[in-house]
């Protein structure tokens, strides 16, 4: 049986689909989740619910029984995630999972001090946990989401241009849907224990060039303003963004100025077994219903 966190959310839904589409069987999935109402049409797929909650490991245990294989996809409470993701991880052990494969957090380049360190470091500490856990483990080094580049952008981007505290620094972008394809093969395939695999994209790009692929698939010119961060705060808060989500965004910026989230290798490409989905084509997939 493998089981999938995180059901309910964008990337665990991928997954499972993903697998589904490897033509593993549904009644051989099982979807965690805090709320079953939420996942009905998985349900209706034939995947088996399990109801648990990252703060109560008494659940987990419950909802772990007779699972061989936990893909553990990375909680958001940047708060609580430690003691979360330790929570799973010892419920893991406890009831003998033999294999946790993790959506861990790209880390190629290191830097002493990321201001991205308040995201990024209780990621680290479950990639420590996982390896010192003594279950077989996959750790899958995401980059960058490319879907989080909208979000970033706002709804705005297409009249008002891209406003963010980036530089002239790239990241290799990846998709969700090669995130997860990239994670149900390894799933259903043998060789992959105890490794790490850097699910970076082949391409490098900076928002500059975003802004100039963007230009193309609208067909009017979008320009691309790099503030400083202390501006783009400012900005943003008196335009009502939340504080938390500002504070993101400018220390995701910050980290590609740094060229933290830039990757000269990848596996994922050959995990896949073909090339990545670029940024063009993630651009026009994303906006074409906006345009």
């Amino acid at each position: 049986m493998i089981l999938v966190t995180g059901a309910n959310g964008h990337l665990g839904r991928a997954i499972i689909h993903s697998l589904l589409k490897k033509g593993i069987r549904a009644d051989t999935i099982i979807g965690l989740v805090r709320e079953e109402t939420k996942a009905q049409d998985l349900k209706a797929k034939g995947i088996e619910l399990r109801v648990g909650d990252y703060d109560w490991y008494t659940t987990l245990v419950k909802a772990f029984a007779g699972v061989e294989k936990l893909i553990l996809v990375s909680g958001r409470d940047l708060s609580a995630r430690v003691e979360q993701h330790d929570n799973v991880v010892t419920a893991a052990r406890e009831v003998g999972v033999k294999h946790i494969l993790y959506t861990s957090l790209f880390d190629g380049n290191k830097f002493e001090r990321s201001p991205f360190d308040f995201v990024s470091s209780s990621v680290k500490a479950t990639d420590a946990t996982i390896k010192n856990s003594g279950v077989a483990y996959t750790l899958f080094k995401n980059n960058l989401y490319a879907e989080l580049l909208p979000v970033m952008l706002g709804q705005d981007v297409l009249i008002g241009g891209i406003y963010l505290p980036a530089g002239e620094g790239k990241a290799a972008y990846v998709t969700r849907p090669d995130i997860a394809e990239a994670i149900a093969n390894v799933a259903t395939q043998e060789g992959h224990l105890n490794k790490e695999y850097n699910i970076s994209n082949t391409e490098n790009v900076s928002l500059a060039e975003v802004a100039a692929l963007l230009s193309k698939v609208e067909g009017t010119e979008i320009k691309y303003t790099s503030s400083s961060t202390k501006d783009f705060i400012i900005t943003m808060e008196k335009k009502g963004l939340p504080p938390q989500v500002v504070k993101i965004f400018a220390a995701i910026s910050e980290a590609i100025e740094s060229g933290e989230f830039q990757s000269a290798t990848t596996d994922l490409e050959i995990l896949l077994g073909r090339k990545p989905t670029t940024m063009n084509q993630f651009l026009k997939q994303t906006f074409k219903q906006q345009l």
